[in-house]
């Protein structure tokens, strides 16, 4: 959705060391957000963003308005099913339809033979992993991981939203998943990992989850059995923060 940082960058080093050619669409999607939530004040900032392009080696930018996007009297949408119904999706519902029905449209309107797409999302990867399957969209999709500051917070673009003192907490959501992992590989059960995750969040930090699903579907699992994400999400002040850790066993 634009305001790129090193994380979408990494996306198009993937892309560019893979392809022959390398499209980037650029677009604040207004089916992804409810109201109430940050579409307006949503980081923008496309001459920056295609200018980083241009530097990452992309060949075509497609940076559509919402008015071609979405015509007068558009009503149709695509609905993930279950994968997209926990986590996020009940969280801020209809999220997923919003994203899995602008992917579906850039997809058809850009063709690409690849779709990169971030591991921080998790939970959209598996709905257009699942979208992209039951359609019959004809592209590969490749995961790409996500990436980190130093002290360990997953790039974000709301990362801007935060004050100092919320962007020193703001890492402990990625070292209490690192926790949850540790205790769930020495065997013990979700309970247990998700109590000394607990114990590593920031206090001040609003936890929202912690989970451990089937890296496919998304189903809640009880004990560590690869592929699997390990879930979180925290709100850190008012801005609200995801990260989660892929096992691939």
């Amino acid at each position: 959705m634009g305001s790129l940082h090193a994380g979408h960058l990494a996306l198009l080093a993937r892309a560019r060391a893979a392809s022959a050619c390398v499209a980037a669409s650029v677009f604040v999607n207004p089916l992804q957000f409810r109201a109430g939530e940050d579409f307006e004040r949503y980081p923008r900032d496309l001459a920056g963003d295609r200018s980083a392009l241009e530097g990452a080696g992309v060949e075509l930018l497609f940076a559509p308005d919402a008015d071609a996007m979405y015509p007068t009297g558009f009503s149709t949408a695509i609905d993930p099913g279950s994968v997209g119904e926990a986590f996020e999706g009940a969280i801020r519902p209809d999220h997923f339809r919003g994203v899995a029905t602008v992917v579906v449209k850039l997809l058809d309107l850009v063709t690409p033979d690849v779709l990169y797409v971030g591991q921080k999302d998790a939970q959209q990867t598996a709905v257009l992993r699942r979208v992209v399957r039951d359609l019959n969209v004809p592209v590969e999709i490749e995961i790409v991981e996500t990436v980190r500051e130093s002290d360990g917070l997953a790039l974000s673009s709301r990362n801007a939203y935060l004050s100092g003192q919320e962007r020193t907490a703001a890492p402990t959501l990625y070292r209490s998943l690192r926790e949850l992992l540790a205790v769930l590989e020495r065997g013990a059960s979700k309970a247990e990992a998700i109590a000394v995750a607990r114990s590593a969040l920031a206090p001040a930090a609003s936890l929202d989850y912690y989970d451990l699903v089937d890296a496919d579907t998304f189903e809640p699992l009880e004990r560590l059995r690869p592929p699997a994400f390990v879930l979180g999400a925290a709100r850190f002040g008012s801005t609200r923060l995801i990260d989660n850790l892929w096992v691939r066993g």
